[in-house]
């Protein structure tokens, strides 16, 4: 495949001494890379959505405290591992719903906790493999996903999945790249993602980087595509997948697979094994993210709502695992989800 097309953006650069993020609040119109110089600049651009997607805070979060452990003298990992104990917790309540973000925090523990006096290294060449593993792995998934798809289908995507959300290439997005690439989707349609319009900002200025055609639909009108016939698949990311299947995506995936069901439209949910929590049982025992009311009260700044007006604002929903035909990780693809399934690719008990 030819990744030098399908493979430009980059959301996240480690410079040594900051890190630059790709403020996604300003696209498509402006470019523009935050710089964040400690872990705590880092913690208030993912919880602000300068970067967002599952993988990609969970890379930006395990750079803030590489930006921390700068700060930090200590003899060895553990004592570095208490010292940053503060940053590690700031971090990892930036978005709670996304397992990512726990589940790299938790790996740069480990590694601390064994750590002898070079445990700044470490910490660094640790940081370095999460993302460096994830764009390896989107591009595996990629190919996964890809080949369950017919020659000449249409798809349908919700939310932003692609380079932007990941260290390169995108999930559900990289499954959708790839697709087209071996001409098997040949119609490409993403619903607007109301409030943060993350498809309509973010994901329709990704495929046109990349020469992809892509078509443009308000949230509502998603029914009423798939009654026309012109997609086959709704293919979606994740931001926490539970032991039984059920997956915490974007506001609005679950209505979108409801009507896929209706409809005989199928849905593939694409996210690195890092995503999988087999710790939580069930949809019902995610925390689901409420963000502020303000942001469905207003469109760029400008109040659309009455005073008075209340409104509530989660981030996210659980599809169900029955309304679910494939998720696709880089371990592989699990048909049909369920507990028994689940528990035989990724074990009885991988949490973060």
């Amino acid at each position: 495949m030819d990744f030098d097309r399908y493979d430009r953006i980059r959301p996240i650069r480690w410079q040594g001494d900051h890190l630059s993020l790709l403020d996604q609040r300003k696209l498509p119109f402006m470019a523009e890379y935050a710089q964040c110089r400690d872990s705590d600049a880092v913690a208030a651009a993912i919880h602000a959505l300068v970067v967002r997607g599952a993988p990609a805070i969970g890379i930006a979060a395990a750079w803030g405290a590489v930006l921390a452990g700068q700060r930090v003298v200590a003899a060895d990992g553990p004592a570095a591992l208490a010292a940053l104990a503060r940053d590690f917790a700031h971090l990892q309540a930036a978005r709670p719903t996304a397992v990512n973000l726990a589940w790299a925090l938790d790996r740069l523990r480990r590694a601390l906790a064994v750590a002898g006096s070079d445990w700044l290294a470490v910490l660094e060449s640790e940081a370095a493999a999460i993302e460096t593993e994830d764009l390896a792995a989107n591009r595996h998934m990629g190919a996964l996903g890809a080949a369950l798809v017919a020659p000449g289908s249409g798809v349908l995507t919700h939310c932003n999945t692609g380079s932007l959300a990941t260290a390169g290439f995108g999930t559900a997005l990289g499954v959708i790249r790839a697709g087209v690439a071996e001409g098997r989707i040949e119609r490409v349609y993403a619903s607007e993602t109301r409030p943060w319009l993350q498809g309509a900002r973010l994901t329709v200025w990704e495929l046109l980087q990349d020469g992809i055609p892509a078509t443009l639909i308000a949230d509502g009108a998603a029914a009423h595509l798939m009654k026309t016939g012109a997609v086959q698949w709704l293919i979606v990311g994740a931001d926490r997948i539970c032991a039984n299947g059920d997956t915490a995506n974007k506001i609005g995936t679950y209505s979108h697979a409801i009507a896929a069901r209706h409809h005989g439209v199928r849905v593939m949910v694409v996210a690195p094994s890092s995503t999988v929590d087999m710790a939580t049982a069930r949809g019902d025992d995610i925390d689901i993210e409420m963000r502020d009311p303000a942001e469905l009260l207003a469109m760029a700044g400008v109040r659309t709502v009455a005073d008075g007006v209340e409104a509530w604002n989660p981030v996210f929903d659980v599809t169900p695992a029955g309304l679910i035909d494939a998720i696709v990780t880089e371990r592989g693809v699990v048909v049909a989800p369920d507990r028994e399934k689940m528990a035989a690719v990724f074990g009885a008990k991988s949490s973060p």
